[in-house]
């Protein structure tokens, strides 16, 4: 999926976000899919919420800012395994946007800023938490709360992204090639898994969601198909 609206350095615009619900909803659909790459047009990966946006909000109206939510929010619903290849700047909402994703790949001209404390606006949409739980509170705090700008490099070293390319789109695809062996609800029920264990707190529900998980596994026909050949090559029947 590419944004595409370069002129405008891809702003999270209510056609934006419409747009990008849509699309998601559309891809969803489709069988065999397995991954979301969402990629951007022009210089910029996403420069955040519009200025209207934000001046609704000076003015009292704080709704349009909880509209844009829906941009990343629909992108972090989504079942498939998704990754953010930027390369261009990602500002605000749109670092919003790149966090919301499994896996991030930068390119040579990618840059994270949160820019929140440059207009004195306290971070939203879940920024915190999501930057926290992928580089750790005090970078963080580097970020969201002294207003650091990390470049593709940086990005890598704080363990933002997984790695830096100078195509992010084909590196991404590259990346996730493993996934044509694995049946599309093998993978998203992997998928979630995943994300739910970031949310829990204790190894006991941990364990329980797994076990579950596993369970499920044994009875579908990828996993029975394989130890029964796994047993033919081993024992000889």
């Amino acid at each position: 999926m590419t944004l595409n609206d370069p002129d405008h350095r891809n702003v999270l615009s209510r056609d934006m976000v419409s747009a990008i619900v849509e699309a998601v909803d559309a891809i969803e659909q489709e069988p065999g899919i397995r991954s979301l790459i969402i990629a951007a047009r022009g210089p910029a990966f996403c420069a955040g919420a519009e200025l209207d946006t934000l001046a609704s909000a000076a003015d009292g109206d704080f709704a349009p800012v909880t509209d844009v939510y829906e941009a990343f929010l629909r992108i972090r619903r989504c079942p498939l395994l998704t990754v953010a290849a930027v390369d261009g700047p990602a500002v605000g909402a749109g670092f919003n946007l790149a966090l919301a994703t499994d896996l991030r790949v930068a390119g040579r001209r990618a840059r994270f800023e949160s820019r929140f404390t440059r207009l004195r606006l306290h971070p939203g949409g879940g920024h915190l938490w999501m930057l926290q739980r992928i580089v750790g509170a005090e970078s963080t705090i580097d970020a969201a709360i002294l207003g650091s700008a990390w470049d593709a490099d940086e990005a890598l070293r704080r363990g933002l992204v997984s790695e830096v390319a100078d195509d992010p789109i084909a590196a991404s695809m590259a990346m996730l090639t493993p996934l044509a062996d694995l049946s599309s609800a093998y993978l998203q029920r992997l998928v979630a898994s995943t994300r739910r264990s970031l949310e829990l707190d204790t190894f006991e529900s941990a364990l329980a969601l797994e076990t579950e998980a596993q369970r499920w596994s044994t009875t579908q026909p990828e996993f029975v198909e394989g130890v029964t050949a796994l047993r033919r090559a081993v024992t000889g029947r």
